[in-house]
């Protein structure tokens, strides 16, 4: 699983996640600020110009901002893959009110 197929699959009362509400951890529960913050910016784009329930994969995410958005190659390119980091599990911190998508670091 990555994130963009558990931010498809997750759903908080039938509504489609909050992202204001997602972190991403290690394994260990610390967050990691510099993958949360380019999670947030991609989905910041992506809540003004594509309807995730439309796409079916990372590339159509992808494509409709390249289409939409007159954002730079490279910054797409840290999107996708933002977006297919491999997670792990999901934790739901109820105390938090945060989603926590836990990623496995690469050895």
């Amino acid at each position: 699983m990555n994130i963009y197929s558990a931010l498809k699959f997750i759903q908080i009362d039938h509504e489609p996640v909050n992202h204001l509400q997602v972190v991403i951890t290690d394994q260990s529960g610390k967050p990691d600020a510099g993958m949360t913050d380019l999670l947030a910016d991609c989905l910041n784009k992506i809540d003004i110009f594509v309807d995730l329930s439309t796409t079916d994969r990372v590339s159509d995410v992808i494509d409709d901002l390249n289409l939409l958005t007159p954002l730079p190659y490279d910054v797409l390119e840290e999107y996708q893959k933002i977006l297919e980091q491999p997670i792990t599990g999901v934790n739901i911190a109820m105390k938090k009110q945060l989603i926590e998508l836990i990623y496995a670091p690469m050895v």
